[in-house]
């Protein structure tokens, strides 16, 4: 392979999308309407998909269906959710089933049809750098085709005037237990993986859950209405006091509002690091129909008079984990309230220790330079969703899901990804092809209620649509 060709941008595109998970698809079904908008999407994926080792029989999403890739943006968007049922001819079941949240598969296959139908997604696309070209006044974007095994396959540069990060996050495995995730022999699996692995793990004679979150609460319970009764050999713990349920009453889901994300933004820096650590139940809790119906199923099994063989504990953490020869784990166990410690010998451990944000650095090592940190060396990232750079780039460099410390615990959340989008293309054409609206909640988060007011929008430089781009 040789190095892309340095020619001259002649006609750069408005925007260039890097990844295509849900944040980046919702704003790329909100931009295909506007015609003035050139605008492409580059994905290493050979295609969509959505927590695929997640996609548990009966698992469903934790919020309404109506927070798809579009509606609460713009509900007439061809790209909503009922228009997928109504293609699918499915309009009237889904209006009898009653289902004000839908299975995670039925989501994921939602979101698989809109991949399929959007043009200008281009998968098997590896975006590897972003530079700014001040002679040229536009981004570089340097990306890799790979062939069908995920092999370099051809080199590819395109300029554009602004550029959108939406590269997701990536499993995390606590270092006490990286070193048994990464050796084979026994069965140590991200729940990311789960799926995949679900037959080796049910064959296994013990197995442990590690995390205290819904996919742990999801995962356990596909487990233990998989074991036999009185020998289910199952053990579930986590890290947080409680296997707590996730805030779900009205008020309270009101964080998850623009006039939240507008009030925490505004927020001092230190202020919002320790909201952000306390407000862990607000999005890591567990659905209280999951606590339910693990209950239910403990409690069928007691019926005949006996206790299953499983033991639930929160409060617990991994110290250290290792194998003991080829066939069995040890897991080093700290009670955090008692400070005591024990040992747990296991054959198989399903991690559902979450997801971390990926790191930007590889990416966006060209634009170090430009960035603006905060106290933390976190990026500046401000209201309209825009890295903080140097004045003297004119493009804009927009994040999506990478603002947690920024915009607080809706930054992940799928029910503000199309307002987000929306947010993105308004600031991104300096006009309001999407108007938003003034308020999104009755609580009032600070003393003084924000005055909503239009913002004073750099106007962007747009070029038509080319054929065959």
């Amino acid at each position: 392979m040789s190095n892309p060709p340095r020619h001259e941008p002649s006609a750069p595109r408005d925007l260039v999308g890097v990844g295509i998970g849900p944040c980046n698809l919702s704003l790329a079904a909100l931009a295909q309407p506007l015609a003035e908008l050139d605008a492409v999407f580059y994905e290493q994926r050979p295609g969509f998909d959505w927590h695929p080792g997640l996609l548990i029989e009966g698992a469903t999403i934790q919020v309404p269906f109506l927070a798809d890739l579009v509606t609460l943006a713009d509900p007439t968007n061809p790209w909503s959710f009922l228009n997928h049922l109504r293609t699918r001819e499915r309009l009237f079941p889904f209006y009898f089933a009653e289902h004000f949240h839908i299975q995670r598969a039925e989501y994921d296959a939602y979101c698989r049809w809109v991949a399929q139908g959007l043009p200008g997604l281009h998968f098997r696309h590896q975006v590897d750098s972003v530079r700014w070209n001040a002679e040229q006044d536009v981004f570089e974007v340097d990306f890799t085709q790979l062939d069908a095994e995920g092999e370099a396959e051809a080199l590819g540069r395109t300029y554009t005037r602004n550029v959108v990060l939406g590269v997701g996050t990536a499993p995390h495995v606590p270092d006490p237990l990286k070193p048994l995730v990464e050796s084979p022999g026994v069965p140590v699996i991200h729940a990311a993986d789960y799926l995949d692995h679900r037959s080796a793990i049910l064959a296994a004679e013990h197995v442990t859950v590690v995390g205290s979150g819904q996919s742990g609460a999801e995962v356990f319970l596909d487990l233990l209405r998989h074991r036999p009764a009185g020998r289910e050999k199952l053990q579930w713990i986590g890290r947080s006091e409680a296997f707590a349920p996730m805030e779900y009453s009205k008020l309270g889901l009101e964080h998850f509002t623009p006039d939240y994300t507008r009030y925490f933004h505004a927020l001092a820096e230190p202020v919002r690091d320790r909201l952000s650590a306390a407000q862990w139940q607000l999005h890591k809790g567990i659905d209280a129909g999951t606590l339910a119906a693990i209950h239910d199923e403990l409690y069928r099994r007691t019926l005949d008079g006996g206790w299953p063989d499983a033991v639930l504990v929160p409060g617990v953490r991994v110290r250290t984990a290792g194998r003991i020869a080829t066939t069995k784990i040890e897991l080093h166990l700290e009670h955090i309230q008692q400070d005591s410690r024990s040992r747990l010998t296991t054959d198989a451990v399903v991690l559902a220790t979450g997801y971390r944000e990926r790191p930007l650095g590889r990416i966006l090592a060209g634009l170090d330079p430009y960035m603006r940190r905060d106290g933390n060396e976190r990026p500046r990232v401000d209201e309209e969703f825009r890295l903080v750079l140097d004045p003297s780039v004119t493009g804009s460099v927009y994040v999506q899901n990478a603002g947690l410390h920024t915009h607080g615990v809706g930054t992940p959340d799928l029910g503000l990804a199309a307002w987000r989008s929306a947010t993105i293309l308004n600031s991104l054409t300096g006009k309001d092809p999407y108007p938003l609206p003034a308020r999104t909640a009755f609580t009032s988060f600070g003393l003084e209620p924000p005055a909503h007011v239009p913002q004073t929008r750099r106007p962007k430089r747009l070029t038509p649509l080319v054929e065959g781009r």
